[in-house]
């Protein structure tokens, strides 16, 4: 397996457009795997660059096997906070310019078609749902197609 530092590989991130009306969420990451220590620089490699200095994230530590309280990212550490309030698909992050930024976490085991729907709607401008409704959404529509390719001679089972 390929490490999630390799520059090789892109971090599958989508964010909502900078001129775009705020909405609860700024966006999503889909990680490759559960190690926070590993894919977490890549993530601030690509924040950074339009948001300033990543000081701090904060996440619930139950999709995390896990739990460190620094992670090294260039030379520096950044400060990780492991709330269990904190909804268990949300990361925080934040920078030195006093930005905010939520993202929506995407399971790394998450099918591509799914994933896709779940980074399209975290990063649609003006978004109103949090990370519970976007995942609950995503649930019952992989509910329904799984049930309609079960049903349908037309459509290939996965």
């Amino acid at each position: 397996m390929t490490s999630t530092t390799d520059p090789a590989r892109q971090v599958r991130l989508a964010l909502t457009p900078k001129t775009s009306l705020a909405g609860l969420l700024d966006g999503a990451w889909w990680p490759y795997s559960r190690d926070l220590a590993a894919e977490l620089p890549a993530l601030v490699d690509a924040l950074e660059e339009n948001w300033g200095r990543i000081t701090r994230i904060t996440a619930n530590p139950d999709p995390w096997p896990a739990l460190p309280y620094t992670v090294a990212v260039h030379g520096r550490s950044l400060n990780v906070g492991w709330f269990s309030e904190q909804d268990r698909d949300t990361m925080i992050l934040f920078s030195y310019s006093l930005r905010r930024c939520d993202l929506l976490v995407v399971p790394p085991e998450a099918e591509p078609a799914s994933a896709a729907r779940l980074m399209a709607a975290a990063s649609t401008p003006g978004n109103v749902h949090d990370t519970g409704v976007v995942m609950s959404a995503e649930s019952t529509e992989a509910e329904v197609t799984d049930g309609m390719r079960r049903r349908s001679p037309y459509l290939p089972p996965r």
